[in-house]
């Protein structure tokens, strides 16, 4: 990346599966790639911004090679593109302007367009027409910081959604429009990653990484809870990300501080110090884990790295 800078990190790496189109989301604004995330041009350049705009989240449709929808979160709001990011409509979210800090998409976005935002203090916001018009939805959220968003595989038909937020995690069943608090083992620590087992309605399991308490694993839908890696993770889990064929390979990556772990087993063993950068601070495995991998730096620079699999 060019024009890079001691404070510019990467605060979420978003790509088609092909990893032919990439987004980066940086402290200094959006930036975007059209070659696998080796080269990066500025993605705003058509609004003509006097200052840079911090983007927080991005995310891109799952049906991208046909719409080119890309919804990227603000200070303030959203900015949605559909023609791949070359131009943007801005959507303000609410008085006081809401921080968008994560974003999550419906996988049947083509047929629903549906969109989530969560927000550093005003809980989370939906729309159902593709990122154009916004509401709350809060009701039993009883904490409105929310770190990260889960959605579930199948959310078309079980309408799932999870939010990790300050003091654990909330379950809704409804498609946003209720939440209720899940029961977790470990209090109340900050739960800053989530992510749900592409069969989730078959078997139920996601995955989530704390602040200070490690990462766990649900096997019943976040009825009960068992610690994963107690002796490898003592820090914030930041980032979990799960194998496209995690269904047969059992394979996940977890990003814990500078370092990614691997696990082949579902999280039962890992091979540990994989693959250290300094200042990692997003990471993001579009064609598997065993495919190049794209990680963000807090001077603002993606990496394109492969792990060790002689480990």
């Amino acid at each position: 990346m060019s024009e890079n800078t001691s404070t510019d990190l990467v605060y979420a790496i978003a790509c088609t599966s092909d990893q032919s189109v990439c987004f980066a989301a940086r402290a200094s604004g959006l930036y975007r790639s059209l070659d696998g995330g080796h080269t990066w041009q500025p993605a705003y350049g058509s609004l003509s911004l006097n200052e840079p705009l911090p983007t927080i989240a991005v995310a891109v449709s799952p049906d991208f090679a046909a719409d080119r929808t890309v919804i990227a979160g603000v200070s303030g709001g959203v900015l949605y593109s559909t023609d791949g990011g070359e131009t943007w409509q801005a959507v303000t979210l609410g008085s006081p302007p809401p921080v968008v800090s994560s974003l999550v998409i419906s996988p049947n976005f083509v047929e629903d367009g549906i969109v989530l935002a969560g927000t550093m203090e005003d809980g989370v916001f939906r729309s159902a027409d593709r990122g154009r018009r916004w509401a709350a939805w809060n009701f039993g959220l009883l904490d409105l910081n929310v770190l990260c968003l889960a959605i579930s595989p199948d959310f078309a038909t079980d309408e799932t959604l999870f939010a990790g937020v300050d003091t654990g995690i909330f379950r809704s069943t409804n498609g946003g429009r209720a939440w209720r608090e899940v029961e977790l083992p470990f209090g109340y620590d900050p739960v800053i990653s989530l992510k749900l087992s592409p069969r989730y309605t078959q078997d139920g399991m996601l995955f989530a990484g704390t602040e200070s308490q490690g990462l766990w694993c649900s096997a019943d839908r976040g009825v009960t809870w068992t610690r994963l890696g107690a002796d490898v993770f003592a820090g914030p889990v930041n980032a979990i990300v799960l194998a496209p064929d995690f269904e047969s390979s059992a394979a996940l990556l977890v990003m814990a501080g500078d370092t990614l772990h691997v696990s082949r087993d579902g999280g039962n063993s890992w091979d540990k110090n994989l693959l250290t950068i300094p200042g990692m601070t997003a990471v993001a495995a579009p064609q598997g884990l065993d495919a190049p991998l794209l990680i963000g730096l807090e001077n603002g620079t993606v990496v394109v790295a492969a792990l060790d699999k002689g480990h």
